[in-house]
């Protein structure tokens, strides 16, 4: 495999249990540079915990997770510098209360990868503009609606430079009206060429923003392919199944 070739994430073979409960299962995933993998299916079902263990916030209990092609789930492996290169978004914004917007974002960047105060702020502000958020860095979390907050853990995650944004149901806490802001935000970072991986259940978003779409199982990957093919033609019954149970009852729109 070429240089060139080497996928930003790749998981082998990867299994997780949680008190000996089987949540993922003998999971392969690839994710090359520059795309965008959407992981698909009901909750339960495995989506979080895999960007949990891509993440190396779980361990995994056999199998192995490779960055750029580094084997990170190797116990000699540096786990926090493997950190330092995944940026992470929940459901949950996880925004410190008593910090302002550019307090929150600067954090990071500043205690953990020892940027100097003015250059850390000058990339903090940059990308709360690039969000429509310039306006807000002074603001403490409470002033803003969770769209908002939303949005500023996004550019903290980005504040880092992340090798590999992942996303798990970012959306989940929202409003309804409040998705497509969201929403909008990754799509802009598809277009810049971020690497992802997202967990949602906004099947109509998944089919437009996607390179590759993974519907999980009871920890399966059971059936993944171009959200053309696995929106439209499914293989396996029971993602025919689940797309009839959630295709259309997704929360977004897009615009236009």
């Amino acid at each position: 495999m070429t240089a060139q070739a080497t996928p930003v994430l790749r998981l082998e073979s990867v299994r997780k249990a949680f008190g000996g409960r089987p949540v993922l299962r003998d999971v392969d995933l690839t994710v090359p540079a520059h795309s965008v993998t959407a992981l698909i299916g009901a909750s339960g079902s495995g989506k979080s915990t895999l960007i949990r263990c891509a993440n190396l916030l779980e361990e995994i209990d056999d199998g192995a997770v490779f960055l750029d092609g580094e084997e990170i789930t190797d116990p000699r492996a540096d786990q926090d510098a493997v950190r330092r290169r995944i940026g992470v978004v929940f459901q949950s914004y996880n925004l410190f209360p008593h910090l302002t917007v550019l307090q929150n974002v600067t954090l990071a960047p500043r205690r953990v990868h020892r940027v100097p105060r003015a250059e850390a702020e000058a990339r903090a502000l940059e990308l709360l503009d690039r969000l429509g958020l310039a306006a807000r860095a002074g603001e403490y979390p409470d002033r803003l609606s969770g769209g908002q907050q939303q949005r500023v853990a996004i550019v903290r995650a980005l504040a880092t430079g992340p090798r590999l944004l992942l996303l798990d149901e970012i959306t989940a806490a929202l409003d309804p009206e409040l998705v497509g802001e969201v929403l909008s935000v990754v799509r802009d970072l598809k277009e810049q060429g971020m690497t992802m991986v997202i967990s949602t259940h906004e099947m109509h978003f998944a089919r437009e923003v996607a390179d590759q779409v993974c519907f999980l199982d009871a920890g399966v990957v059971l059936e993944q392919g171009p959200p053309a093919q696995l929106f439209g033609d499914p293989q396996q019954e029971r993602t025919r199944r689940f797309l009839r149970r959630t295709t259309g009852a997704g929360r977004y729109s897009a615009p236009g």
